[in-house]
């Protein structure tokens, strides 16, 4: 009996037919889609983070903002808050305050105190009341001024005083708690 055996012959210089180029091509087409995808995520997410508060002041004055969403700021006035627990509803008023400040603490004390500063009722269901919610907190608020005048909040974010008692400690209060 004869032996057969199977021997690859190389032949030098004819190419061998591979995927391997197109395989690489593929793959570094594949990872610039992943990463272009993965950086517009990162910009859209920052731009549409990126929201400017506008002013008790700013809000008032322009009848454009009626109905839209918007992201406002305040001082809450302390003696105003009103807490529904029965039915998870907030009613308080917030004063103005300047978008700029160096001591936010004074400039929360000075709103809530100000009888002239501007004030906007706050309306908000569904909620229960956060502990934070007190007597010259920074109330950030989004939600949409309605044509009653009443600002009809969807969320609602608190910065709290006390955190800021070191800064001015005289005036700051914890009265209306």
């Amino acid at each position: 009996m004869t032996d057969i055996t199977w021997e690859k012959v190389e032949q030098r210089g004819t190419p061998v037919p591979s995927g391997n180029k197109t395989e690489r091509l593929k793959f570094i087409i594949g990872g610039l889609l992943i990463f272009a995808a993965i950086g517009y995520l990162i910009v859209m997410g920052t731009l549409n983070n990126t929201q400017y508060f506008i002013t008790v002041d700013e809000l008032l004055s322009n009848p454009e903002y009626i109905g839209q969403t918007v992201r406002i700021s305040g001082a809450v006035i302390g003696e105003t808050i009103q807490y529904d627990s029965q039915n998870l509803i907030i009613d308080f008023t917030i004063a103005h305050i300047p978008k700029d400040t160096d001591n936010l603490a004074y400039t929360l004390y000075q709103a809530v105190q100000d009888p002239q500063a501007a004030r906007l009722q706050v309306h908000v269901e569904n909620q229960v009341k956060p502990d934070l919610l007190k007597n010259e907190a920074q109330a950030i608020l989004t939600g949409t001024l309605g044509d009653d005048g009443v600002f009809y909040a969807t969320e609602l974010l608190l910065k709290c005083p006390s955190r800021y008692e070191d800064v001015a400690p005289d005036q700051v209060s914890d009265e209306g708690v």
